[in-house]
């Protein structure tokens, strides 16, 4: 019985350590390495199968762990726009796989709910990128390449999913769309947000877009985003499940899709820990009425990924909710709360290209150009762009005005019909706010003297709290002439 035994466990060993090489999600032809950061490769072999993989000049070694495991790392690597071969063979065995046409630029993941996913191109009219069907038609750059998974959630974090790399042209474009079970081709804001980088830059520009309208930032965030956060603890600690009950809801959680992780461990946990500079994020209408702990929230979802990425220094840049509903108002606040207390974040302001009358403005690229201009300014070095919004610094009030100090100085405003700046609101003592008009001298019929902003409304004589942008058309009109960038919405409130 024992020699019984012994033949199985040797003959259970021979099958594992002839194990075919495979190599993990983004190892596929015509991927998009990043450059100027150590690269991890992983995979799946034999147990304790010894490997060696080369690429760009570099050979590394690794050893399979007893489940198949396998990792090894490059060296930072520099850009280039010709393609080369990355090799991994066995030691043991001889077995060779090899992947192709492989680039290395600067990788994005792109990620959020609706507004993030509204596809480049769609049948249907409302949810799509107003001149994505033009872009697609003149594309022919194969240097930007995009793998977008499709929808999925699972209860376990997945190690490999199905996806494919595919360039920046008619065919890569329209490919995803046919192939995919949702009908989605690339992001709209992803897509034009690769293009800027790609013309700033001139190397290839890789992105990872995993994104799904509808879901709130809880399904996002792995389990390890947690950590050191005593406020979600209930999130946390979230038993998740496959059998759904409907006491099982919770917050912006109501569905299977929904729970805390489970599209993390199907859409993004694949692809970690591929070396990537940072992360573009479009996401909160879910969550618009947990603006109290949306920015802790947006944190989790933040040390999460930097965690299971390996990469401290990931950039967060995202946008801010689109202006369309009035619980809006106060999650975009959160939101930028969190862009105040995490260093390798920015946003970018919708005060000025919302649509009061649809959830997903359709114009994409104003706001893809704004995500850039972070990351050029921050990690690109173009030190002389201002990509910050205009922020408030400080006031007084001075009889029945507000006097409202920037960083950024110089003024303009606009409006298709060449009123007045408008959204500014001030309170008295009672609470109850009242439509306020700024009341800079102007110098010409858009520009304001002075580098700060005088508000005041004449039916409140003893002003206390101010707002901007908290009631409809939730849009603004004032502007930093020194970057172009809107004004923000903001608040002001003294309780006596």
């Amino acid at each position: 019985m024992k020699q019984i035994i012994i033949l199985s466990i040797a003959a259970l060993l021979a099958f594992q350590a002839s194990a075919e090489i495979k190599l993990g999600t983004p190892f596929q032809d015509h991927a998009i390495l990043q450059r100027e950061m150590p690269v991890p490769v992983w995979g799946t072999a034999g147990t304790k199968e010894k490997l060696k993989v080369e690429f760009a000049g570099q050979t590394v070694k690794a050893e399979a762990d007893y489940d198949g495991n396998w990792t090894a790392k490059l060296a930072p690597l520099t850009a280039s726009k010709e393609g080369q071969t990355l090799t991994v063979t066995s030691l043991d065995s001889g077995e060779k796989v090899e992947i192709n046409d492989i680039l290395v630029g600067e990788v994005w993941l792109a990620s959020g709910q609706s507004n993030m996913e509204c596809p480049l191109w769609d049948q249907g009219v409302r949810y799509r990128d107003a001149y994505g069907k033009m872009m697609i038609s003149i594309m022919r750059n194969d240097k930007i390449r995009f793998i977008k998974p499709h929808r999925a959630w699972n209860v376990q974090p997945q190690k490999a999913i199905n996806a494919k790399w595919r360039s920046f042209t008619k065919e890569g474009l329209t490919e995803c769309h046919d192939e995919s079970p949702d009908k989605k081709t690339i992001s709209a804001i992803a897509f034009y947000y690769a293009l800027q980088l790609y013309a700033s830059l001139e190397i290839p520009i890789g992105i990872i877009d995993a994104s799904w309208g509808g879901t709130n930032i809880d399904a996002w965030t792995p389990r390890s985003g947690y950590e050191n956060h005593p406020t979600l603890k209930a999130f946390a600690e979230y038993p998740v499940t496959n059998k759904w009950e409907g006491s099982m809801a919770m917050g912006a959680i109501t569905w299977f899709h929904e729970q805390p992780t489970v599209l993390w461990n199907a859409m993004v946990n694949p692809f970690t820990p591929y070396a990537a500079r940072g992360m573009i994020w479009y996401q909160g209408c879910q969550n618009s009425f947990e603006h109290e702990i949306y920015a802790d929230k947006m944190q989790a979802l933040y040390d999460g990924w930097s965690k299971e990425f390996q990469n401290p220094n990931l950039k967060i840049y995202f946008v801010e909710l689109a202006p369309f509903d009035d619980q809006y108002y106060r999650l975009r606040l959160a939101q930028h709360k969190f862009a105040q207390n995490e260093k390798n974040a920015g946003f970018v302001s919708t005060a000025d290209v919302g649509n009061f009358y649809d959830v997903h403005p359709n114009k994409k690229e104003i706001v893809s150009r704004r995500l850039a201009l972070h990351a050029l300014k921050n990690d690109y070095g173009y030190n002389d762009i201002i990509c910050d919004n205009p922020k408030l610094t400080g006031y007084t009030i001075e009889g029945d005005k507000f006097i409202l100090s920037f960083d950024n100085h110089n003024w303009y405003y606009y409006n298709d019909d060449r009123s007045e700046p408008q959204g500014f609101e001030i309170a008295g003592p009672d609470g109850e706010f009242h439509p306020a008009k700024v009341l800079n001298e102007t110098f010409d019929d858009t520009h304001l003297r002075g580098t700060q902003l005088v508000v005041s409304s004449p039916e409140v004589k003893e002003p206390q709290s101010l707002r901007y942008l908290a009631q409809p058309p939730y849009t603004g009109s004032v502007f930093s002439e020194d970057s172009n960038l809107p004004l923000p919405p903001f608040e002001i409130i003294n309780e006596k």
